[in-house]
């Protein structure tokens, strides 16, 4: 087995910038780290190669003609990784859509129905990120964010927005929990367990006032931090909650779920938030008007 010899790959991706720099500060700049841990590469890289890679002239650390040279062949090497890349990985005519959604919408909604769209488009990535945060500030870079009942935040004023549904809030149970545990008429929900989560306070009370049952006390209630995890507990059989459609269509239509009672009421408001500076691609305009057409379709 012929084993290659070769220096560390980090160490030499930082002196390949610093050779052609103007000084290690202005490499350290470039890539985004701090003048020590530049020079402590170097160091490391000249131990391994037994010589020094750059001379003091004044303030400033100048490569060598030797490491000029050097560093000039692992510039070449580096464009024949990333050439090789390129022809490896994905094919150059696929493009990425970055989507930012909250955790249920890409778990319930978003996922299930992400086969249909690489159907159509087999060459359009959707590379799904999710958050809760409504400061864009603080989140990774993003070409459609979704999310529910969006504020109007200032620094949103210029992004496009295009609403997608509105959400019918109703009971919802697994059906493992209601073949135990029926529930026939309203009141035989005081025999249930009522599963709760923090990021959606005020649901169950409002559905028991709309049912005409606000006195309504349950054997208790099941709290968790996130409706995604309240929603698993659901599923699970643990009890009984509040769930929106059609967000949780497909539960519904693949039998994880069953809405038991024909009350609902109006819950969130789902929309798509498009940066202002986000490249207008064909490949964004065929995602968001699909997404439109599904959220349509409901």
């Amino acid at each position: 087995m012929n084993k290659r010899h070769l220096p560390p790959l980090n160490a030499l991706r930082i002196f390949e910038t610093a050779a052609r720099a103007s000084s290690l500060s202005a490499a350290a700049g470039e890539l985004g780290i701090t003048h020590g841990a530049v020079s402590r590469q170097i160091k490391m890289l000249e131990e391994w190669l037994g010589q020094p890679l750059f001379t003091r002239q004044g303030q400033r650390n100048i490569a060598t003609e030797h490491a000029r040279a050097f560093a000039a062949e692992i510039s070449a090497a580096f464009d024949l990784m990333g050439d090789a890349a390129v022809r490896f990985g994905r094919t150059p005519s696929t493009r990425v859509i970055k989507v930012n959604t909250q955790t249920t919408f890409a778990m319930r909604w978003l996922i299930p129905r992400l086969p249909a769209f690489h159907a159509l488009y087999p060459d359009i990535e959707v590379s799904v990120a999710t958050s809760n945060s409504t400061e864009t500030k603080s989140l990774p870079a993003f070409d459609v964010l979704i999310r529910r009942d969006p504020l109007e935040r200032p620094e949103w004023r210029h992004f496009a927005k295009r609403p997608l549904f509105e959400e019918k809030l109703t009971l919802i149970a697994s059906p493992a929990l209601l073949s135990r545990q029926p529930v026939v008429d309203l009141k035989d929900l005081a025999s249930q367990v009522f599963v709760s989560a923090h990021t959606r306070v005020g649901e169950w009370e409002r559905w028991l006032q709309a049912a005409g049952i606000a006195d309504l006390r349950p054997q208790r209630f099941q709290r968790f931090d996130h409706y995604h995890v309240a929603l698993q507990a659901i599923v699970d059989g643990l009890g009984v909650g509040i769930g929106g459609l059609p967000t949780l269509a497909n539960d519904l239509k693949a039998g994880r779920l069953v809405a038991p009672c024909a009350i609902t009421l109006k819950g969130s408001k789902y929309a798509a938030w498009i940066p202002p500076d986000v490249d207008k691609s064909q490949a964004l305009n065929h995602f968001l008007d699909w997404l439109e057409l599904q959220a349509a379709v409901e």
